[in-house]
């Protein structure tokens, strides 16, 4: 038998979640990880308990590009890592990387943002 979500008929979320680096991206895709600054996590962790699936699309700050997306696997803690060198993040989550490709924002201009004014989603 197949076991179903809870949250099987919950929305799906999208998040775009810019670093500051290409080596947090690796850390990430290397340990599973990600962390955020304390203003997203409340809005993050609401998404992942009112959500079926919430999905985070990377992008380095100045890259003119996306760099890969992972679904979100866990509620965001208190626990810190000391892996991302930098002051001001938040608890560390769980993150599953679904895709680590480099993906130019132009090929994403046809998706528009209903929620940011119908804003190009970079």
């Amino acid at each position: 038998s197949v076991s179903l979500s809870p949250r099987q008929n919950m929305p799906v979320r999208y998040f775009i979640m810019k670093s500051r680096n290409l080596q947090n991206i690796d850390i990430s895709q290397e340990k599973g990880i990600w962390s955020t600054t304390p203003s997203n996590e409340r809005k993050l962790n609401g998404a992942f308990w009112e959500s079926s699936i919430v999905y985070l699309i990377f992008s380095v700050q100045g890259s003119g590009h996306f760099q890969g997306f992972a679904r979100m696997s866990s509620s965001i803690g208190c626990e810190k890592s000391q892996d991302w060198g930098s002051a001001g993040l938040g608890g560390v989550f769980k993150v599953e990387w679904i895709r680590k490709e480099s993906i130019p924002f132009q090929f994403a201009q046809h998706l528009l943002n209903p929620w940011n004014d119908n804003k190009k989603v970079q």
